[in-house]
């Protein structure tokens, strides 16, 4: 008897710790695999977030955006351009140098990214981001602004510049994509369709993967994980067919769209903030290998992008890659400054 009430206490004790535990592998898996919404409900940003509603191509829609004022002014704005797979928070520590040092900060998710209206149908071009960041800014009165933009936001930030010189009072590029044209040497296209159906397989390992080689040269801390969820979050919820597909028309916009083609035009001072291990290009895992072997030289590409653009500086970060900002923040935002300060 004594046995028997033995053994049932010992199963009970078993059943209750593997009930524990499985409830406590699912909440630590909660946490590692977070679910934001379409707009990334649920993620939070390093600054309050306010809404620009505007009405663009027939549709009521709006742009987050994070506004900080410094607390002793330079009497400058500085408005921070995000990458592809980059959100306005990713520029976390940027906003809070920069503000430091005087700045008015303006950090926007452009529609159709992170915390922005994800259209059903939507025109995309750089065009249309340009006039809707203009707008923007208009809106908070914003007359002239040094504008950055990282990777695709370099894109974004050269048709800006090239729209409204007179509001671009100082341009910055940070690794910025479309410094050639893939289509041009030989990289397929791809229907927005393909692009779609390969949006709809994003997942955590896919992004780390591919931000570990290409981002921060085959070296991973801790403190990436959070912008990896960030995006794979977003697959993860009810919304993963609007993020999908809108990612699959910015794609299409983004391989279509060079501005590799027009940056003589640009004269206003030019800051070029370059990783040297930077080896992007859209596109690249589908192109043949003879093409392959010849895209995403960030090197050689910076050196001819300062030969395009007359007035303009060249900076390279032997050692980095992709997202220099991040990667090694002191460095870039040393250099960042520096730059900033310079009338040319």
């Amino acid at each position: 008897m004594y046995s028997s009430k033995r053994f049932l206490g010992m199963f009970f004790v078993t059943i209750m710790f593997t009930v524990i535990n499985s409830l406590f592998q699912v909440a630590l898996a909660a946490v590692d695999e977070p679910v934001y919404g379409s707009e990334l409900e649920g993620f939070n940003y390093p600054e309050p977030i306010q809404e620009f509603k505007f009405t663009s191509q027939g549709m009521q829609i709006h742009m987050a955006y994070m506004e900080v004022n410094p607390i002793q002014p330079n009497g400058r704005t500085v408005v921070l351009l995000h990458g592809k797979n980059f959100c306005g928070a990713t520029w976390e520590s940027t906003i809070k140098v920069l503000s430091y040092a005087g700045f008015r900060v303006i950090a926007p998710d452009q529609i159709g990214f992170c915390k922005s209206s994800k259209p059903e149908h939507y025109q995309y071009s750089f065009q249309q981001l340009a006039r809707n960041t203009y707008d923007l800014l208009e809106s908070i009165g914003v007359k002239q602004a040094t504008i950055i933009g990282h990777s695709t936001g370099g894109m974004l930030a050269v048709r800006y510049a090239l729209m409204f010189p007179n509001q671009t009072e100082q341009l910055v590029l940070v690794d910025p994509i479309g410094l050639e044209d893939w289509k041009a040497l030989g990289v397929p296209s791809l229907s927005v369709d393909q692009w779609y159906e390969r949006e709809l397989q994003t997942s955590a390992e896919r992004i780390r993967n591919y931000e570990k080689a290409t981002y921060y040269v085959n070296h991973w801390k801790p403190e990436y994980e959070q912008w990896v969820q960030m995006l794979a979050g977003m697959y993860r919820g009810q919304g993963r067919d609007s993020v999908a597909w809108n990612s699959a028309l910015i794609y299409d916009m983004i391989f279509t769209q060079p501005v590799v083609y027009e940056l003589n035009l640009l004269k206003m001072p030019t800051l070029i903030l370059i990783g040297d291990k930077d080896t992007t290009a859209i596109g690249k895992d589908i192109a043949p290998p003879e093409v392959r072997s010849k895209l995403g030289h960030y090197p050689e590409l910076g050196k001819l992008t300062v030969q395009r653009i007359s007035n303009s500086t060249l900076v390279e970060f032997p050692d980095l890659g992709h997202a220099p900002q991040i990667q090694d923040p002191e460095a870039f935002h040393q250099a960042l400054l520096k730059g900033l300060t310079l009338r040319q």
